[in-house]
């Protein structure tokens, strides 16, 4: 059997990246291989620093999907990959990769996933993360601000600007390529038991 990979998509602060978290952890880390979608970010050294900081990160060709595509096919024929790790302090690619090896199941997530076409039917379970626009926007605000070094009022010009607007446009969209929709995100619980025991079933050939 070829080996399974998992979409978990929804907008930025919808917990998405807590339910991949929580998957990996009640099934086994070395069961499962991990991608972010985010570590595909496009480097911006070439530009100035406050030229950076006024990219919109939230369109689709923010990302070099067709890197991730060419991974995800190499990675479901049986070859390891190195994956970029990409700076959101400073928004360039470090020259270090991460090393991820065949497993049977992949986790890919991200907030455009079921955007592109082309890495949309590379996934054979697609899981959609729901949760309120205010909800999202503070769990930004938190992130962004303890952990990227961004200031409250940049965190709220980029949402203004590009988040809100870019979720708008493709990544609420996305939802209905969704078999899964998850409302709550991580602090569902039910849904995650039954996700977990979906991922558990395929692991085990069912």
């Amino acid at each position: 059997m070829h080996p399974i990979v998992i979409g978990v998509a929804g907008g930025s602060g919808s917990g998405k990246t807590t339910v991949a978290e929580t998957i990996l952890k009640r099934v086994g880390e070395e069961r499962i291989a991990y991608i972010s979608h985010d570590s595909y970010y496009r480097d911006l050294s070439h530009l100035l620093p406050d030229l950076r900081a006024q990219a919109n990160f939230d369109h689709p060709d923010a990302l070099e999907t067709d890197l991730l595509v060419e991974h995800l096919k190499q990675w479901r024929q049986g070859r390891p990959i190195e994956v970029p790790i990409y700076d959101f302090v400073v928004h360039t690619r470090t020259s270090q990769t991460r090393r991820v090896e065949p497993q049977r199941v992949a986790l890919v997530d991200g907030i455009l996933v079921f955007v592109e076409p082309k890495l949309r039917e590379l996934f054979d379970v697609k899981l959609y993360v729901d949760a309120d626009a205010d909800i999202r926007f503070i769990r930004r605000l938190q992130r962004d601000t303890t952990e990227r070094g961004r200031t409250v009022e940049l965190v709220v010009k980029q949402y203004l600007t590009t988040v809100q607007p870019m979720h708008l446009e493709f990544v609420e969209p996305s939802k209905r390529y969704a078999n899964v929709i998850i409302p709550e995100g991580g602090f569902n619980r039910v849904a995650l038991d039954m996700v977990v025991s979906r991922v558990e079933r395929l692991l085990s050939g069912e």
